[in-house]
């Protein structure tokens, strides 16, 4: 972190208030993404040019995330409840704004504007499934995203999970908080199965489908300690390609829930609420079991395509 706390605070509480300066900008930081600060009036002057309807929506979540965001600049993530929260600021907050825009653009219906609660999941499943999967990553840089509710289970330090000696306790561990993030699936399924325009529909089922079979990939695998884990290529652009329609997903969850349960060991920490939650999954994709399911449509090829590399790149390299 190259800005100080005593700077970042005050700029965090009024980033909002940004949107509508046309020359602010921040020349002092030193991470990989400070063109966005750098180059922010190009940015706001895009965000001026929008409609008012849609300034409301962009301008009360980012003053919502950028007030989150101080909780959690000192503090570390202690319950799971906390995990929660701070999910909430820096990827919930982004669900419900979309779907905010999406309602206001007319591409969707209001109710999908207005339940906070699946927009939400939507992006806590997203981000729960980035910050278990950067486990190492993270830890070697010095940022500890798992709630210590979490892993005080398991070990004294966090960090002491990369070590060989403590790596049945690690799994373990691993797979309490991948079963706490499959929660948010039954409330993924619901919001997904709200959405009318096929657009809308695409963008936001690809992650959601990526991030179960991230989980499924992630599930007991002790790699997750001594390296990166990440779905294949291959795989990711037949997700993609796949990820057209709610019948395809409900197939494509219930692969990856029977991958997960085939993983479940009885002497495990969490197995029996992973296997309830995983038979949930399996109850509510009643597609599961429909291979001719698991196709796109040459339409939904010819536009998923084109969205492949992109989204691929995304979801390997960005992490909130």
């Amino acid at each position: 972190m190259t800005i100080s706390v005593q700077e970042k605070v005050p700029m965090l509480k009024q980033f909002h208030t940004f949107l509508y300066a046309p020359q602010w900008n921040y020349m002092n930081s030193k991470e990989k993404d400070k063109a966005v600060l750098e180059e922010f009036p190009t940015i706001s002057a895009e965000f001026r040019a929008l409609k008012q309807k849609y300034q409301e929506v962009i301008s009360d979540i980012t003053c919502k995330m950028g007030n989150g965001m101080c909780v959690f600049l000192q503090d570390e993530v202690v319950t799971m409840a906390q995990w929660d929260e701070y999910c909430h600021y820096v990827a919930g907050l982004v669900g419900i704004g979309l779907s905010q825009l999406f309602s206001a653009s007319g591409l969707e219906s209001e109710v999908v504007g207005r339940n906070q609660r699946l927009s939400n999941s939507m992006g806590l499943f997203l981000q729960k499934t980035n910050i278990i999967r950067d486990y190492l990553e993270d830890t070697l840089q010095g940022r500890e995203f798992w709630p210590r509710e979490g892993w005080s289970k398991f070990g004294e330090k966090l960090t002491d999970f990369q070590q060989p000696e403590n790596r049945d306790k690690a799994v373990q561990c691993l797979n309490h908080l991948i079963t706490n993030a499959l929660q948010h699936i039954p409330d993924v399924l619901e919001y997904l199965s709200r959405i009318r325009n096929q657009s809308v529909f695409n963008f936001c089922a690809i992650p959601q489908t990526m991030a179960i079979a991230t989980l499924a990939l992630c599930y007991n695998n002790p790699s997750v300690f001594t390296g990166v884990v990440k779905i294949r290529k291959g795989q990711a652009v037949d997700l993609i390609m796949q990820s057209t329609n709610m019948a395809s997903v409900e197939t494509i969850f219930a692969h990856f829930a029977e991958e997960i349960a085939a993983k479940i060991s009885v002497f495990d920490y969490s197995s029996q609420e992973t296997s309830v939650i995983i038979n949930k999954v399996k109850k509510l994709c009643p597609h599961g079991n429909n291979p001719s399911s698991h196709r796109a449509s040459l339409v939904g090829v010819v536009t998923i395509a084109s969205l492949s590399a992109v989204l691929y790149a995304y979801w390997n390299n960005y992490h909130l």
